[in-house]
């Protein structure tokens, strides 16, 4: 961090100015991005090269007692972490988003719902493999990511949210990056080895849904329905980790939920870019939608929750589950009803919102499994109380 008086004193010492928005490195031009704040600008538009640095901290500035602290700050969010690594490791780790882990959450909560539902009744859900699927999430997000970029490096460099991306912004080739997503696949696969055979088949399956899904904005106006297959895989995934086979009157109607989840934040996301997707082309279902968005994304809404409430009946849950049906639909109301979608700041704000439907479902399925036991001691005290 660099203080507001040292800044006050750079503005008025004759370093050299560029334009706002600049990169005090390079010199490439950035735009900060709303999603989050790792593009590294000064609000007043300097930038400094390497030389600007030296002579800040040893001409007439260091006399002053201003110099630039060589100590790196460290945070233990998603961002710090990144901004802590060593910077010829920084631009992988951007590229598979580990800064940004909102991806990594919607990817994985589907994965937990199934799992917490194939518990047995009265156990929580398997730590092992929570474990295991966050760990495939994180690498399947990133792998996803970095497919995404490859495919869309000319798209990027024309959109100011997605033009300091490691790809568009030149820090890695694209052969860099198939080098890397080849390493992000091998550790996934490793992953998914460490699960039945059944798993192992069902989730080599969803790999042609990974690689094609980034392709579906230059062919349809419904590529967020495509990524609904895929980030929801893990409805089914988790279900046959624990049971070694798919319950279709059970998995169906989770993963249509999960789609239908989907088509709802990712239509909001999408909001952001309207007018460069014009520029450019693109489709989405926000351009589909356009100011018909709110009865679009209510109509998902009741089909999420009819699904949910379709598998929690076949999963026989419990009174919690359905509380936590109620507060997702709460939730997903208040977020529908108040949304900007011509605001960029407020369609981020209410994309990321979404990790909390997902909790708020899988402390439901949790608490669910718990009382069902519950429920079935009492059952059977009341069966042996029963004269014979």
């Amino acid at each position: 961090m660099i203080s507001t008086r040292y800044l006050m004193l750079l503005n008025s010492h004759p370093v050299r100015r560029i334009a706002p928005n600049t990169c005090y490195f390079c010199q490439s031009n950035i735009q900060r991005n709303k999603k989050d704040n790792t593009a590294a600008t000064f609000t007043s538009g300097l930038c400094f090269s390497k030389r600007d640095f030296q002579k800040l901290n040893t001409g007439s500035l260091a006399g002053h007692g201003y110099r630039l602290s060589s100590k790196r700050f460290f945070s233990l969010t998603p961002a710090g972490i990144v901004n802590a690594a060593p910077s010829s490791v920084q631009p992988y780790l951007r590229l598979m988003r580990l800064d940004k882990p909102i991806g990594t959450w919607l990817l994985y909560l589907p994965c937990t719902w199934s799992i917490a539902l194939a518990a047995d009744p009265g156990c929580l859900p398997d730590l092992r493999l929570l474990a295991l699927f966050g760990t495939g999430a994180l690498l399947m997000r990133g792998a996803g990511c970095t497919i995404n970029d490859m495919w869309d490096k000319d798209f990027d460099k024309k959109v100011s949210r997605t033009a300091t991306r490691p790809i568009a912004a030149g820090q890695i080739s694209r052969f860099q990056a198939l080098l890397f997503l080849g390493g992000q696949l091998s550790l996934a696969l490793s992953v998914l080895l460490c699960l039945n055979y059944y798993s192992i088949a069902l989730g080599a399956a969803s790999l042609s849904l990974v690689v094609t899904y980034p392709l579906m904005k230059r062919i349809t106006y419904w590529p967020q329905l495509v990524l609904g297959l895929t980030f929801n895989w893990g409805a089914l995934l988790g279900w046959t980790a624990v049971m070694g086979s798919c319950d279709w009157s059970v998995c169906l109607p989770l993963y249509f939920s999960g789609i239908m989840w989907t088509l709802i934040y990712d239509t909001i996301y999408a909001h952001q870019d309207k007018d460069d997707d014009v520029k450019l082309g693109v489709k989405s279902t926000a351009l589909r939608f356009q100011e018909q968005t709110k009865p679009w994304l209510s109509a998902f809404t009741v089909a999420m929750l009819s699904g949910l409430v379709l598998a929690g009946t076949n999963a026989d849950q419990t009174l919690p589950y359905y509380a936590s049906v109620s507060a997702v639909a709460a939730h997903l109301t208040h977020q529908i009803y108040s949304l900007d979608i011509n605001k960029p700041e407020d369609c981020w704000k209410k994309f990321a919102s979404n990790r909390n439907v997902g909790l708020l479902l899988f402390l439901g399925i949790v608490v669910g499994n718990l009382w069902k036991k519950r429920n079935e001691s009492q059952y059977e005290i009341s069966l042996s109380s029963i004269p014979k």
